[in-house]
Protein backbone atom coordinates (compact mmCIF):
# COMPACT_ATOMS: atom_id res chain seq x y z
CA UNK A 1 0.00 0.00 0.00
CA UNK A 2 3.16 2.16 0.75
CA UNK A 3 4.31 1.74 -2.67
CA UNK A 4 0.64 2.63 -4.32
CA UNK A 5 0.57 5.73 -2.61
CA UNK A 6 4.02 7.16 -2.84
CA UNK A 7 3.73 6.38 -6.97
CA UNK A 8 0.71 8.31 -7.22
CA UNK A 9 1.24 11.03 -5.08
CA UNK A 10 4.65 11.81 -6.88
CA UNK A 11 3.16 11.04 -10.38
CA UNK A 12 0.14 13.77 -9.10
CA UNK A 13 2.97 16.29 -7.57
CA UNK A 14 5.55 16.42 -10.35
CA UNK A 15 3.49 15.01 -13.47
CA UNK A 16 6.79 13.30 -14.56
CA UNK A 17 7.83 10.03 -15.55
CA UNK A 18 11.44 10.13 -14.59
CA UNK A 19 10.33 10.96 -11.15
CA UNK A 20 8.46 7.91 -10.64
CA UNK A 21 11.74 6.18 -11.81
CA UNK A 22 13.72 8.15 -8.95
CA UNK A 23 11.32 6.16 -6.23
CA UNK A 24 12.83 2.75 -7.95
CA UNK A 25 16.58 4.60 -7.47
CA UNK A 26 16.39 6.07 -3.90
CA UNK A 27 15.14 2.38 -3.39
CA UNK A 28 17.84 0.93 -5.05
CA UNK A 29 20.55 3.14 -3.27
CA UNK A 30 18.91 2.21 0.22
CA UNK A 31 19.46 -1.48 -0.18
CA UNK A 32 22.67 -1.41 -1.70
CA UNK A 33 24.03 0.63 1.16
CA UNK A 34 22.45 -1.50 3.75
CA UNK A 35 21.65 -5.05 2.44
CA UNK A 36 24.94 -7.41 3.08
CA UNK A 37 25.11 -4.98 6.53
CA UNK A 38 21.86 -6.83 7.35
CA UNK A 39 22.71 -10.06 6.62
CA UNK A 40 25.78 -9.96 9.12
CA UNK A 41 23.72 -8.81 11.75
CA UNK A 42 21.05 -11.43 11.09
CA UNK A 43 23.27 -14.50 11.24
CA UNK A 44 25.08 -12.72 14.64
CA UNK A 45 21.89 -11.20 16.38
CA UNK A 46 18.55 -12.79 17.55
CA UNK A 47 16.80 -13.04 13.93
CA UNK A 48 13.01 -12.52 15.46
CA UNK A 49 14.18 -8.75 17.01
CA UNK A 50 15.77 -7.83 13.65
CA UNK A 51 12.71 -8.96 12.23
CA UNK A 52 10.75 -6.70 14.85
CA UNK A 53 12.96 -3.48 14.21
CA UNK A 54 12.09 -4.09 10.71
CA UNK A 55 8.46 -3.60 11.05
CA UNK A 56 8.28 -0.63 13.80
CA UNK A 57 11.27 1.72 11.48
CA UNK A 58 8.65 1.93 8.42
CA UNK A 59 5.64 2.32 10.57
CA UNK A 60 7.19 5.08 12.29
CA UNK A 61 7.99 6.59 8.87
CA UNK A 62 4.52 6.32 7.82
CA UNK A 63 3.18 8.35 10.88
CA UNK A 64 5.53 10.60 9.73
CA UNK A 65 4.25 11.34 6.39
CA UNK A 66 0.73 11.32 8.16
CA UNK A 67 2.08 14.38 10.25
CA UNK A 68 3.34 16.07 7.19
CA UNK A 69 -0.14 15.67 5.35
CA UNK A 70 -1.49 17.21 8.27
CA UNK A 71 0.62 20.29 8.67
CA UNK A 72 0.88 20.64 4.71
CA UNK A 73 4.46 19.75 4.50
CA UNK A 74 4.08 17.03 1.89
CA UNK A 75 7.13 17.63 -0.63
CA UNK A 76 8.81 14.82 -3.12
CA UNK A 77 12.04 15.42 -1.23
CA UNK A 78 10.39 14.01 1.78
CA UNK A 79 8.84 11.33 0.11
CA UNK A 80 11.67 9.81 -1.43
CA UNK A 81 13.34 10.14 2.30
CA UNK A 82 10.30 7.81 3.08
CA UNK A 83 11.45 5.56 0.56
CA UNK A 84 15.11 5.20 1.56
CA UNK A 85 14.04 4.67 5.18
CA UNK A 86 11.89 1.51 4.18
CA UNK A 87 14.56 0.48 1.95
CA UNK A 88 16.94 0.08 5.07
CA UNK A 89 14.34 -1.37 6.86
CA UNK A 90 13.69 -4.10 4.17
CA UNK A 91 17.30 -4.50 3.88
CA UNK A 92 17.32 -6.34 7.38
CA UNK A 93 13.77 -7.94 7.28
CA UNK A 94 13.70 -9.95 4.06
CA UNK A 95 16.90 -11.83 5.17
CA UNK A 96 15.60 -12.42 8.94
CA UNK A 97 12.24 -13.61 7.53
CA UNK A 98 13.63 -16.29 5.21
CA UNK A 99 16.62 -17.18 7.56
CA UNK A 100 14.19 -17.67 10.45
CA UNK A 101 11.85 -20.41 9.05
CA UNK A 102 14.00 -22.98 9.71
CA UNK A 103 14.00 -22.57 13.23
CA UNK A 104 10.36 -22.43 13.33
CA UNK A 105 8.94 -25.28 10.51
CA UNK A 106 9.77 -28.78 10.87
CA UNK A 107 12.32 -30.33 8.40
CA UNK A 108 9.60 -32.51 6.44
CA UNK A 109 7.45 -29.54 5.59
CA UNK A 110 10.33 -27.17 5.23
CA UNK A 111 9.20 -27.26 1.12
CA UNK A 112 5.94 -26.74 1.62
CA UNK A 113 6.32 -24.23 4.00
CA UNK A 114 8.87 -22.37 1.86
CA UNK A 115 6.23 -22.36 -0.95
CA UNK A 116 3.28 -21.39 1.04
CA UNK A 117 5.63 -18.28 2.29
CA UNK A 118 6.81 -17.35 -1.00
CA UNK A 119 3.38 -17.64 -2.01
CA UNK A 120 1.73 -15.26 0.26
CA UNK A 121 4.58 -12.55 0.59
CA UNK A 122 4.06 -12.79 -3.53
CA UNK A 123 0.80 -12.07 -3.29
CA UNK A 124 0.72 -9.64 -0.27
CA UNK A 125 3.73 -7.44 -2.14
CA UNK A 126 0.73 -6.99 -5.13
CA UNK A 127 -2.46 -7.10 -3.28
CA UNK A 128 -1.14 -4.52 -0.89
CA UNK A 129 -0.63 -1.85 -3.66
CA UNK A 130 -3.88 -2.93 -5.03
CA UNK A 131 -5.37 -1.91 -2.02
CA UNK A 132 -3.83 1.26 -1.76
CA UNK A 133 -4.52 2.20 -4.76
CA UNK A 134 -8.31 1.71 -4.00
CA UNK A 135 -7.91 3.63 -0.77
CA UNK A 136 -6.18 6.73 -2.04
CA UNK A 137 -9.65 7.00 -3.63
CA UNK A 138 -10.56 8.40 0.18
CA UNK A 139 -7.24 10.11 -0.17
CA UNK A 140 -3.29 9.34 1.20
CA UNK A 141 -4.33 9.82 4.45
CA UNK A 142 -6.55 6.94 4.53
CA UNK A 143 -3.56 5.28 3.01
CA UNK A 144 -0.92 6.06 5.30
CA UNK A 145 -2.87 5.54 8.19
CA UNK A 146 -4.04 2.35 7.46
CA UNK A 147 -0.22 0.97 6.55
CA UNK A 148 1.10 2.53 9.72
CA UNK A 149 -1.24 0.93 12.08
CA UNK A 150 -0.32 -2.66 10.01
CA UNK A 151 3.29 -2.43 10.56
CA UNK A 152 3.00 -1.60 14.15
CA UNK A 153 0.49 -4.13 14.28
CA UNK A 154 2.99 -6.72 12.33
CA UNK A 155 5.92 -5.90 14.58
CA UNK A 156 3.58 -7.10 17.89
CA UNK A 157 2.71 -10.23 15.99
CA UNK A 158 6.46 -10.91 15.38
CA UNK A 159 6.93 -10.55 18.95
CA UNK A 160 5.01 -13.26 19.90
CA UNK A 161 7.06 -15.82 17.64
CA UNK A 162 8.88 -18.27 19.83
CA UNK A 163 12.18 -19.55 17.63
CA UNK A 164 14.91 -20.42 18.94
CA UNK A 165 18.25 -19.27 16.70
CA UNK A 166 21.23 -22.03 16.41
CA UNK A 167 24.30 -20.93 18.12
CA UNK A 168 26.87 -19.61 15.64
CA UNK A 169 30.02 -17.70 16.51
CA UNK A 170 29.22 -14.17 15.70
CA UNK A 171 31.55 -12.74 13.35
CA UNK A 172 33.38 -9.56 13.12
CA UNK A 173 32.00 -7.08 10.94
CA UNK A 174 35.23 -7.17 8.23
CA UNK A 175 34.88 -6.56 4.18
CA UNK A 176 34.93 -10.55 3.92
CA UNK A 177 32.18 -11.09 6.26
CA UNK A 178 30.12 -8.54 4.49
CA UNK A 179 30.78 -10.43 1.02
CA UNK A 180 31.00 -13.82 2.34
CA UNK A 181 27.28 -14.26 1.16
CA UNK A 182 27.91 -13.05 -2.59
CA UNK A 183 30.77 -15.28 -2.00
CA UNK A 184 29.08 -18.34 -1.83
CA UNK A 185 26.81 -17.84 -4.31
CA UNK A 186 29.07 -17.49 -6.88
CA UNK A 187 30.96 -20.15 -5.70
CA UNK A 188 27.51 -22.17 -6.27
CA UNK A 189 26.91 -21.71 -10.46
CA UNK A 190 23.45 -23.15 -9.86
CA UNK A 191 22.60 -20.60 -7.51
CA UNK A 192 25.04 -17.91 -9.99
CA UNK A 193 22.73 -18.92 -12.55
CA UNK A 194 19.26 -18.72 -10.79
CA UNK A 195 19.70 -15.25 -9.25
CA UNK A 196 21.49 -13.21 -12.04
CA UNK A 197 18.43 -14.48 -14.68
CA UNK A 198 16.05 -13.55 -12.22
CA UNK A 199 18.18 -10.32 -12.00
CA UNK A 200 18.15 -9.44 -15.54
CA UNK A 201 14.51 -10.68 -16.29
CA UNK A 202 13.39 -8.49 -13.54
CA UNK A 203 15.49 -5.42 -14.35
CA UNK A 204 13.83 -5.39 -18.17
CA UNK A 205 10.29 -6.28 -16.58
CA UNK A 206 9.31 -3.21 -14.35
CA UNK A 207 6.27 -2.45 -15.83
CA UNK A 208 4.22 -2.16 -12.71
CA UNK A 209 6.44 0.71 -12.25
CA UNK A 210 4.14 2.69 -14.50
CA UNK A 211 1.13 1.70 -13.96
CA UNK A 212 -0.29 4.92 -12.81
CA UNK A 213 0.46 5.97 -16.53
CA UNK A 214 -1.30 3.52 -18.49
CA UNK A 215 -4.06 3.68 -15.35
CA UNK A 216 -4.85 7.55 -16.80
CA UNK A 217 -3.32 8.16 -20.20
CA UNK A 218 -3.61 4.89 -21.90
CA UNK A 219 -6.90 3.11 -20.44
CA UNK A 220 -8.42 6.16 -19.18
CA UNK A 221 -9.22 4.93 -15.43
CA UNK A 222 -8.54 6.75 -12.27
CA UNK A 223 -7.35 5.86 -8.78
CA UNK A 224 -9.68 2.62 -9.00
CA UNK A 225 -8.35 1.70 -12.88
CA UNK A 226 -5.19 1.85 -10.62
CA UNK A 227 -6.19 -0.34 -7.85
CA UNK A 228 -7.73 -3.17 -10.76
CA UNK A 229 -4.11 -3.13 -12.07
CA UNK A 230 -2.43 -3.71 -8.97
CA UNK A 231 -5.04 -6.25 -7.82
CA UNK A 232 -4.64 -8.47 -11.26
CA UNK A 233 -1.42 -9.53 -10.40
CA UNK A 234 -2.34 -10.88 -7.04
CA UNK A 235 -4.79 -13.10 -8.60
CA UNK A 236 -2.73 -14.65 -10.87
CA UNK A 237 -0.32 -15.02 -7.42
CA UNK A 238 -2.99 -16.30 -5.54
CA UNK A 239 -4.42 -19.06 -7.98
CA UNK A 240 -1.02 -20.24 -8.86
CA UNK A 241 -0.18 -20.31 -5.06
CA UNK A 242 -3.09 -22.58 -4.55
CA UNK A 243 -1.91 -24.64 -7.68
CA UNK A 244 1.60 -24.61 -5.82
CA UNK A 245 0.05 -25.52 -2.14
CA UNK A 246 -1.27 -28.95 -3.46
CA UNK A 247 1.29 -29.42 -5.61
CA UNK A 248 4.80 -28.04 -4.98
CA UNK A 249 7.37 -28.38 -7.95
CA UNK A 250 9.42 -30.20 -6.95
CA UNK A 251 11.28 -32.75 -9.85
CA UNK A 252 11.88 -30.63 -13.25
CA UNK A 253 12.47 -27.20 -11.15
CA UNK A 254 14.48 -25.84 -14.07
CA UNK A 255 12.35 -26.38 -17.37
CA UNK A 256 9.51 -24.92 -15.03
CA UNK A 257 11.30 -21.94 -14.23
CA UNK A 258 12.42 -21.37 -17.93
CA UNK A 259 8.44 -21.69 -18.37
CA UNK A 260 7.71 -19.07 -15.99
CA UNK A 261 10.15 -16.39 -17.12
CA UNK A 262 9.10 -16.81 -20.93
CA UNK A 263 5.45 -16.37 -19.98
CA UNK A 264 6.23 -13.39 -17.78
CA UNK A 265 7.68 -12.17 -20.76
CA UNK A 266 4.98 -12.58 -23.13
CA UNK A 267 2.90 -11.45 -20.55
CA UNK A 268 4.70 -8.13 -20.36
CA UNK A 269 4.70 -7.71 -24.14
CA UNK A 270 0.50 -8.20 -24.38
CA UNK A 271 0.58 -5.62 -21.24
CA UNK A 272 2.66 -3.19 -23.23
CA UNK A 273 0.76 -3.31 -26.53
CA UNK A 274 -3.08 -3.51 -24.95
CA UNK A 275 -5.67 -0.22 -25.17
CA UNK A 276 -7.88 -2.34 -23.49
CA UNK A 277 -8.68 -2.95 -19.73
CA UNK A 278 -9.90 -6.12 -20.00
CA UNK A 279 -6.85 -7.71 -21.95
CA UNK A 280 -4.61 -5.45 -19.57
CA UNK A 281 -5.69 -7.20 -16.83
CA UNK A 282 -5.97 -10.52 -18.27
CA UNK A 283 -1.91 -9.66 -19.42
CA UNK A 284 -1.11 -8.69 -15.88
CA UNK A 285 -3.26 -11.91 -14.06
CA UNK A 286 -0.98 -14.12 -16.37
CA UNK A 287 2.25 -12.27 -15.35
CA UNK A 288 1.38 -12.54 -11.65
CA UNK A 289 1.16 -16.24 -11.94
CA UNK A 290 4.47 -16.72 -13.92
CA UNK A 291 6.00 -14.16 -10.78
CA UNK A 292 5.11 -16.29 -7.79
CA UNK A 293 6.12 -19.48 -9.57
CA UNK A 294 9.61 -18.10 -10.41
CA UNK A 295 9.56 -16.76 -6.45
CA UNK A 296 8.62 -19.81 -4.93
CA UNK A 297 11.52 -22.02 -6.75
CA UNK A 298 14.26 -19.53 -6.52
CA UNK A 299 13.50 -19.18 -2.69
CA UNK A 300 13.00 -23.12 -2.19
CA UNK A 301 16.44 -23.54 -3.73
CA UNK A 302 18.43 -20.30 -1.97
CA UNK A 303 17.05 -22.30 1.35
CA UNK A 304 17.93 -25.97 0.29
CA UNK A 305 21.48 -25.22 -0.73
CA UNK A 306 22.69 -22.75 2.11
CA UNK A 307 23.71 -24.04 5.71
CA UNK A 308 21.99 -22.07 8.38
CA UNK A 309 24.98 -20.60 9.65
CA UNK A 310 25.04 -18.57 6.33
CA UNK A 311 21.31 -18.21 5.82
CA UNK A 312 21.32 -14.45 6.65
CA UNK A 313 24.33 -13.37 4.69
CA UNK A 314 22.89 -15.71 1.86
CA UNK A 315 19.36 -14.40 1.80
CA UNK A 316 20.92 -10.77 2.17
CA UNK A 317 22.98 -11.21 -1.27
CA UNK A 318 19.87 -12.67 -2.81
CA UNK A 319 17.61 -9.67 -1.61
CA UNK A 320 20.03 -7.81 -2.84
CA UNK A 321 20.08 -8.92 -6.07
CA UNK A 322 16.35 -9.11 -6.28
CA UNK A 323 15.69 -6.25 -4.32
CA UNK A 324 17.99 -3.95 -6.65
CA UNK A 325 16.80 -5.46 -9.97
CA UNK A 326 13.20 -4.62 -9.14
CA UNK A 327 14.22 -1.25 -7.92
CA UNK A 328 16.69 -0.63 -10.82
CA UNK A 329 13.96 -2.23 -12.76
CA UNK A 330 11.43 0.29 -12.10
CA UNK A 331 14.06 3.67 -13.07
CA UNK A 332 14.69 1.83 -15.68
CA UNK A 333 11.15 1.79 -16.84
CA UNK A 334 10.40 5.35 -16.03
CA UNK A 335 13.67 6.42 -17.69
CA UNK A 336 12.69 4.53 -21.30
CA UNK A 337 9.52 5.82 -20.72
CA UNK A 338 10.60 9.88 -20.34
CA UNK A 339 12.93 8.87 -23.91
CA UNK A 340 10.74 6.46 -26.02
CA UNK A 341 7.27 7.09 -24.24
CA UNK A 342 5.44 3.82 -22.07
CA UNK A 343 4.10 1.70 -24.56
CA UNK A 344 7.76 1.74 -25.95
CA UNK A 345 8.89 1.09 -22.44
CA UNK A 346 7.18 -1.83 -21.59
CA UNK A 347 7.58 -3.92 -24.63
CA UNK A 348 11.32 -3.19 -24.82
CA UNK A 349 11.30 -4.87 -20.93
CA UNK A 350 9.45 -7.73 -22.49
CA UNK A 351 10.99 -8.59 -25.57
CA UNK A 352 14.36 -7.99 -23.13
CA UNK A 353 13.12 -10.64 -20.70
CA UNK A 354 12.36 -13.26 -23.47
CA UNK A 355 15.50 -12.83 -24.89
CA UNK A 356 17.17 -13.22 -21.38
CA UNK A 357 15.80 -16.44 -20.45
CA UNK A 358 16.72 -17.62 -23.95
CA UNK A 359 20.58 -16.79 -23.46
CA UNK A 360 20.58 -18.45 -19.88
CA UNK A 361 19.19 -21.50 -21.38
CA UNK A 362 22.62 -22.11 -23.35
CA UNK A 363 24.50 -20.37 -20.76
CA UNK A 364 23.89 -22.40 -17.39
CA UNK A 365 22.48 -25.53 -18.91
CA UNK A 366 22.28 -27.03 -15.25
CA UNK A 367 19.80 -24.90 -14.66
CA UNK A 368 17.52 -26.51 -16.73
CA UNK A 369 18.02 -29.86 -15.08
CA UNK A 370 18.10 -29.18 -11.54
CA UNK A 371 15.29 -30.38 -8.72
CA UNK A 372 14.29 -29.29 -5.55
CA UNK A 373 14.06 -32.70 -4.15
Amino acid sequence: MLQAVILWQVYAISGSTLSLGIVGLVGFVSTLLSSLIGGVVVDAYDRRMVLFTSQTVPGLGSLGMLAAIATDHVSLALIYGVVLVTGLASSFESPARQAILPAIVPRRLYTRAMTTNSALSSVTSVSGPALGGVLYGLGPTAVYATVAALYLLAAALVGLVHAVQPAHEPEEMTPASLFSGMTFILRERLLLGLLSLDLFAVLLGGATALLPIYARDILDTGPWGLGLLRAAPACGALAMSVALTRRPVERHAGPVLFGGVLVFGVATVVFGASTRLPLSLAALTVLGASDLLSVVIRHSLVQIRTPDSMRGRVSAAHSLTTGTSNQLGEFESGLLAALFGPVAAVLIGGIGTIVVAAVWMRRFPELRRFHLV
